[in-house]
């Protein structure tokens, strides 16, 4: 068991001089730097902004997405990118585009073992899932909630991409051994695709909340901080799962973390069942209105 230990805690570090040493990390994109400067203009105004994210006619088109998703719940349907701005604040588009420019600097090619789409779809749906959670519940950070639920998995890309080899064993001892992902991952590279998150929100110095929560999304009750936030992902990523919508494999035997009871003030199982069950119709619906 000694080895065992020693040999596991070789690889994990192995691994984290590997992330560091990535020369081809992907830099911090220039809407997500050019945004976050013209906000912190005070004379900015929606139209400048728009000129600005208007250049990238895809993060338009993304940004819209999320505007007019069922999940998200505002009240009308927003067209233009200048009117995402001005009914959903600076603050949330913000955080908008750091999670869209991360999740498209991080893109994985697809093969047989990697939906790209199906990945897509699965994080816009605990992010938009777990923003709703947050605003039902009062969570003022609603804003970083959906930005902490569309990264929650980025590391499992980041596997796939710059661990490939490491990647393809996960999948084979998944497939031929019946190992759940999060163990086969530990075997492989003695380090978590959440632990992997964690370490890009650091790289990208992005607020230590958003990899303080995404280190602890698949078991809130061992967070040492951040629990709230670590609590409502977890609570969307089980709803994907338990719905099968936006569900991920690497999800699959989901444990639900009955601590999420006492850390969001949920009563008790029951009440949290009922609250459950209160949000399939509207993953249906927002999985209905997803056309890409």
């Amino acid at each position: 068991m000694t080895n065992y230990l020693e040999n596991t805690e070789v690889i994990r570090e192995r691994n984290k001089r590997l992330l560091t040493g990535i020369r081809n990390l992907p830099s911090v994109p220039f809407i997500m730097v050019e945004v976050s400067k013209m906000l912190d203009n005070p004379r900015t105004g929606a139209t400048d902004l728009g000129k600005l994210i208007s250049k990238d006619q895809a993060m338009v088109a993304k940004i819209l997405s999320v505007a007019n998703s069922p999940l998200y719940g505002l009240p009308r349907r927003v067209s233009t990118i200048e009117f995402a701005i001005v009914i959903l604040g600076f603050d949330h588009i913000k955080n908008i585009v750091i999670a869209l420019s991360m999740m498209e600097a991080f893109k994985s090619k697809e093969d047989k073992n990697w939906n790209r789409r199906a990945f897509w779809l699965h994080s816009l749906i605990t992010a938009s899932a777990a923003k709703r959670i947050a605003d039902d519940l009062g969570y003022r950070k609603s804003g970083e909630a959906f930005t902490c639920g569309l990264l929650h998995d980025l590391g499992i890309s980041v596997i796939q991409r710059y661990f490939y080899e490491g990647f393809k064993e996960i999948c084979s001892l998944v497939n031929d051994q019946q190992m759940r992902f999060t163990n086969a991952e530990q075997k492989v590279l003695g380090i978590s695709h959440q632990e992997i998150g964690q370490f890009l929100i650091e790289k990208w110095n992005l607020p230590a909340s958003l990899g303080d929560a995404i280190l602890c999304h698949h078991n809130p009750s061992e967070a040492e901080h951040e629990r709230e936030m670590a609590a409502i992902i977890h609570l969307a990523d089980y709803m994907t799962q338990r719905f099968a919508m936006g569900d991920l494999n690497w999800d699959e035997n989901y444990e639900l973390d009955l601590g999420i009871i006492d850390i969001l003030n949920l009563g008790d199982e029951s009440y949290l069942e009922s609250f459950i069950q209160s949000y399939e119709q509207l993953f249906r619906v927002q999985i209905d209105s997803i056309k890409f």
